[in-house]
């Protein structure tokens, strides 16, 4: 209190002092400050404008009148299931419009809607209040000569409050989809995860079949990156079996070993076939096996029979698959017995290259007949449990110059032809682009295709 006293006395006595002393301190101040901020323009030098403006917001009321003045329009999609009436298939997507219920019965064409077969992929665009506008429905060509390379397009509008309906075969798009998976159990139920349909499961175990035993090799933690054509209907995947083209590059990591393949067309030739990255073709003179979706029961070693409960030697592979399920013929070459021989029941007997021969045996059907020229690949039978069989099973036998040999051993043996000429160049492009599709593939493990 008493210094605060002496400053009072002081400024009364001295305030020219004072103040001089005090603009001192300021102008010290100042140095300062422009010591440390750089310099700026006068804020009182900056042009400036005032903006004045109202913003009205209309009421809720009015909003809803001038949103009623806007047509609102519903997109709506399902697949049709076969039990569907035309009531129930409408209900699910949303449609409330007796009208048209009774449209998808009648017409022609709109009824076959719910006729046959469900899977149809079915899109519909109604009014706010539920009434059908426009129906666009996909599925397969009603020509069989058609299937597979084209699709139906039922198209459904109202015009002027009546309905009109036309039916198109338009062609299908090819459009190339990525996915990858890990092996947990089984390559079907790693498929599934990773979304891919079971054509694809199936060409992968054909493509890769002659390097890995999918029956008796196939180890979890095993991984595959593949990119595959799948078919789309104006830019939607098709829902149905044909919806999947072939598999376009594919690669298979197993025990610790990457095997790979690429689809590559010739251009002088015109033909594909499937290559590694050297350009060595993946197909070889024999297949794996004749049966690629069972298991095997028994090798070619010595067993003790089954019948007769003695020690003998098993000259084939038997194949443990359900009555009627496809056999096909290993290799190429000339059907020379068919029919029924003992033990074997049902057999077919193909003659191929080099002194070698296959038997086909316990059929439940043959579809070969003697004499034909039959392709790797093509059906020769259907598995049976005729002969001595105590299942369902194949037999299959492997002969060479007319000795057994273990079928197993014998697709791993063949040679394979290798890109020359030409051709190797745009190979080499073709695979450098492949190779870089299927690392992009593998960043997707985890993640399901959407090619469903």
């Amino acid at each position: 209190m008493r210094r605060l006293a002496a400053v009072q006395t002081l400024a009364r006595r001295h305030p020219r002092r004072l103040s001089g002393a005090l603009l001192a301190v300021l102008g010290g101040f100042a140095v300062a400050a422009f010591g440390i901020a750089p310099l700026a323009p006068d804020a009182s030098q900056v042009p400036q404008r005032l903006v004045a403006e109202s913003v009205t917001v209309p009421g809720l009321d009015q909003q809803v009148e001038e949103l009623a003045l806007h047509e609102l329009n519903l997109w709506r999609s399902d697949v049709s299931l076969a039990t569907d009436t035309a009531g129930s298939l409408l209900k699910r997507l949303g449609v409330s419009d007796p009208n048209a219920s009774i449209y998808l019965r009648n017409d022609r064409y709109a009824r076959r809607l719910v006729e046959g077969r469900g899977g149809k992929m079915v899109q519909v665009r109604t009014a706010a209040d539920g009434t059908l506008l426009q129906l666009v429905a996909r599925y397969p060509a009603l020509d069989d000569a058609q299937v597979g390379t084209h699709f139906t397009r039922l198209s459904i509008e109202r015009v002027g409050g009546q309905f009109t309906s036309r039916i198109e075969n338009v062609p299908l798009a090819v459009q190339p989809r990525l996915a990858s998976g890990t092996i947990q159990s089984t390559l079907f139920a790693a498929t599934d995860d990773a979304g891919l349909p079971d054509a694809i499961a199936e060409q992968m175990i054909e493509l890769f079949s002659t390097e890995i035993d999918f029956h008796r090799e196939l180890r979890k933690g095993d991984t595959f990156n593949i990119v595959y054509e799948s078919l789309a209907a104006d830019g939607q995947a098709v829902a149905w079996n044909e919806g999947t083209g072939r598999i376009l590059a594919a690669e298979f990591r197993h025990n610790g070993r990457t095997t790979q393949a690429v689809w590559f067309i010739d251009p002088a030739s015109g033909k594909g076939a499937y290559y590694d990255y050297t350009g060595r073709s993946k197909r070889r003179g024999f297949l794996a096996n004749p049966v690629p979706f069972s298991r095997i029961t028994s090798g070619f070693a010595m067993r003790l029979h089954p019948i007769w409960q003695t020690w003998r030697a098993h000259n084939g592979v038997d194949y443990a698959a359900p009555t009627g399920t496809p056999v096909q013929a290993v290799g190429d070459g000339l059907v020379d017995k068919v029919g029924w021989q003992n033990g074997l029941g049902n057999m077919v007997e193909i003659r191929h290259s080099g002194d070698k021969s296959t038997v086909y045996a316990h059929l439940s059907k043959i579809t070969a007949r003697k004499g034909q020229r039959i392709t790797q690949g093509q059906q020769v039978g259907l598995v049976g449990a005729t002969g001595w069989a105590t299942g369902p099973h194949l037999h299959f036998e492997f002969r060479v110059a007319g000795q057994f040999q273990d079928p197993l051993t014998i697709a791993r043996q063949v040679e394979t032809v290798a890109i020359e000429g030409g051709a190797k160049p745009h190979f080499e492009t073709l695979a450098a682009a492949a190779h870089s599709r299927l690392v992009t593939a593998g960043t997707m493990r985890g993640v399901r295709s959407d090619a469903e």
